[in-house]
């Protein structure tokens, strides 16, 4: 008989128009192989990037829904939470939270705490909204922000790149202080030349960094393609330092197919023609 598959719950928001969060988790997680069940924290018309998003909060959903799925007997090998549409929601995270983890004590959690990106957070992000996430994060084997968040989730006033290996080890171990088991850092770069990601394991000490050519563009959706890629690697039993290295690799080849195609931005990257990639 063959083995199951990962079983991966995603509660992360729906973007209509935009290839970022659920419409990028599944296709991913799919590929590497894992069983999804996916949550919405919100559904939108488009992603945040574009003006004026139709958005509705689903957080009355939320805790009955990952009940349900604990009724009817569903057991996961993870549980992977994204964009959170308000204070109210972070609570109903941490309930899901608590829920499943009591049955499914096992499971990888990954929390990408996705609050803003450039310096500055979303505009639904209050500075109480952003402290609470902080406290969300304890609850983390896995925690993927970019700098932005880093900062905020480390109450500290952001600081722009290029970085460090200095500052880039200090803020990594900030994040585990913060209760996290492992924490990876989105958005690493000393230079113009090679961007990607550097993390560090609070409970073994392994650290490392990988990268990647850096193009001069920015797409929306990258950090959910690095993070479901990195969850997807994680569930299928990859080391930390090999999934985040295929991550940084995936996401970097997204970018230059999407470059090379044309293909406008913010409608996000072409992840479709390389899907194949994580199937090996």
């Amino acid at each position: 008989m063959k083995k199951a598959l990962p079983h991966a719950a995603v509660v992360h928001s729906f973007a209509g128009l935009g290839k970022c969060s659920l419409t990028v988790y599944l296709p991913v997680l799919s590929a590497m192989g894992c069983a999804v069940s996916a949550l919405p924290t919100a559904v939108l018309s488009t992603h945040t990037g574009f003006p004026g998003p139709v958005l509705r909060p689903m957080t009355d959903l939320l805790v009955p829904a990952a009940a349900h799925w604990d009724r009817v007997g569903a057991r996961f090998d993870g549980l992977a939470l994204g964009y959170l549409a308000g204070e109210e929601q972070l609570s109903a995270a941490e309930d899901v939270l608590r829920l499943l983890r009591e049955k499914n004590p096992g499971m990888t959690v990954l929390l990408d705490p996705v609050m803003g990106d450039g310096g500055r957070l979303y505009a639904q992000y209050s500075g109480a909204l952003a402290d609470r996430m902080a406290r969300l994060a304890k609850g983390a084997d896995v925690l993927t922000p970019n700098f932005t968040e880093a900062y905020r989730l480390l109450g500290e006033p952001y600081r722009a790149g290029p970085y460090a290996p200095e500052e880039v080890r200090r803020v990594l171990g900030g994040l585990c202080g913060l209760g996290a088991k492992r924490a990876v850092l989105t958005g690493v770069y000393a230079d113009g030349e090679r961007i990607g990601a550097s993390f560090l394991d609070g409970e073994t000490g392994e650290e490392g960094a990988c990268f990647a050519a850096r193009e001069p563009e920015n797409f929306h959706g990258t950090g959910d393609l690095f993070a479901a890629v990195l969850f997807g690697g994680l569930l299928r039993g990859e080391g930390l330092s090999e999934a985040v290295q295929r991550a940084v690799d995936l996401t970097a080849a997204c970018i230059r197919e999407t470059v090379e195609r044309g293909a406008p931005e913010p409608f996000g990257v072409c992840f479709e023609p390389l899907l194949g990639q994580l199937t090996e």
